[in-house]
């Protein structure tokens, strides 16, 4: 392995207490994962905590460390773990370096005491629901079958009463893809979430009917269709774009401008190649990723061989070149390819009309919506480039739904001309 292999940072999403959760939500992937733990009481213990801190905030070689906590449920540690972390991180902080502590939650256990220490320690977090009560409650339930949606609705009215900053995840399935509007609208105006990403249920189904590991070319009747998924996405964008941009951040927008941009990669299923997200489990084990904790992506133990020598091996980098190297030749010559670079491994499970294999489920949802995104998000990324504001799209979009002609930004004055001179307008 040579200096070049080592990469100057990277992401690990914690899980410690790996699949354990306090809910039973239908369409859950990582509840199937406790079978690679039997017996395991599903406690990260102190010892593994310790040196994943230490070798996390030791390999990084920028400014800027986020520690990722998911689970599972992270609230199921309690809180004095998470009181203990924080202690950690100030022990193992290198000068000059700033960490930010990310924390994905159902939002089931969330009191005062867990949101005033979220801001005393500028925890973010991340609050998972699925819509409105009629959506939120058909696959997000309890373990006795009940509806959470009260129950998170609280916890946002906490994480906002404590000033915590929050972002809400949807998981987009076949109920609530055909409520675009109603899903966003809820969060925009009812929960006032400022920042909302929608994440799409694609569960696959091998050959016995399991969901467990990422095989099979089947998916269940509650993954989202591709063509929902593009609706979903186009009638969303549709008002964002129009009313809603630098107010409400959705990460699958912004996250798709940077293709535009010609930075994709700003999120991981957009990048050309990926590896630098890995899962840790509660015993110290690293997978490739969270979406691959399965046996033929395990990395090794965080107590056996340094984080960084498992982010940097020969596996894991063929694990992350993969994601470019395994593109189908429809995909190679597609229109929007500098956009999506194939999506998510994950979902690459159908073939091509040409029969190749490697084709993303969501293919043709992705493509419908970046068409129809395509003249707002260049619109966007030539102001972005100039230096001013992505919101005055909505200018542009408004006058040209009354009938107005195409309307053209210019530069204002002594701003940089847009031929690429380099001269003042």
């Amino acid at each position: 392995m040579s200096s070049s292999d080592v990469p100057k940072a990277f992401h690990v999403m914690a899980k410690p207490t790996g699949s354990a959760c306090n809910l039973n939500c239908d369409y859950c992937f990582f509840l199937k994962k406790e079978k690679l733990y039997p017996g395991s009481d599903f406690r990260m213990s102190d010892e593994v905590h310790e040196a994943y801190i230490r070798q996390l905030l030791e390999a990084h070689q920028v400014p800027h460390v986020t520690i990722a906590w998911q689970g599972g449920e992270p609230t199921l540690m309690g809180l004095d773990f998470f009181r203990r972390s924080v202690e950690l991180q100030k022990k193992y902080q290198k000068p000059d370096t700033q960490i930010e502590n990310t924390f994905q939650t159902n939002g089931i256990l969330l009191n005062d005491k867990w949101c005033q220490f979220f801001h005393e320690n500028r925890f973010l977090i991340g609050l998972s629901m699925d819509g409105p009560k009629e959506l939120h409650d058909l696959y997000r339930k309890d373990k006795g079958g009940h509806g959470t949606f009260d129950s998170v609705v609280r916890a946002a009215q906490l994480l906002q009463k404590h000033k915590v900053e929050f972002n809400v995840l949807c998981t987009v399935n076949s109920k609530n893809a055909d409520h675009p509007l109603d899903v966003y609208r809820f969060f925009r105006d009812k929960l006032d979430a400022q920042y909302i990403q929608f994440i799409p249920i694609v569960e696959r189904i091998n050959e016995m009917g399991e969901t467990g590991f990422q095989e099979g070319n089947r998916v269940t009747d509650r993954s989202v269709r591709p063509d929902q998924w593009g609706h979903f996405l186009i009638k969303i964008f549709d008002e964002w774009v129009r009313r809603d941009v630098g107010r409400t951040f959705v990460l699958n927008f912004d996250g798709a401008l940077a293709g535009w941009l010609n930075m994709a990669g700003t999120v991981c299923i957009f990048g050309p190649t990926c590896g630098q997200g890995t899962a840790l489990e509660h015993n110290g084990d690293l997978h490739s990723c969270d979406h691959f904790v399965e046996p033929n992506y395990y990395l090794g133990n965080i107590l056996k061989t340094p984080m960084i020598d498992l982010v940097a091996s020969e596996k894991q980098r063929n694990f992350g070149k993969g994601k470019r190297d395994t593109l189908p030749k429809y995909c190679q010559e597609c229109e929007v390819l500098h956009i999506c670079n194939g999506e998510c491994p994950k979902n690459r499970f159908i073939e091509t009309p040409d029969g190749e294999a490697g084709l993303n489920y969501l293919c043709e949802g992705y493509k419908a919506f970046f068409k129809h995104a395509d003249r707002p998000m260049k619109i966007m990324a030539d102001l972005i480039r100039r230096g001013r504001l992505a919101e005055e799209v909505m200018k542009v979009v408004r006058t040209e739904d009354k009938g107005g002609e195409p309307v053209s930004i210019k530069p204002g004055r002594n701003e940089p001309c847009f031929c690429g001179s380099g001269m003042k307008f």
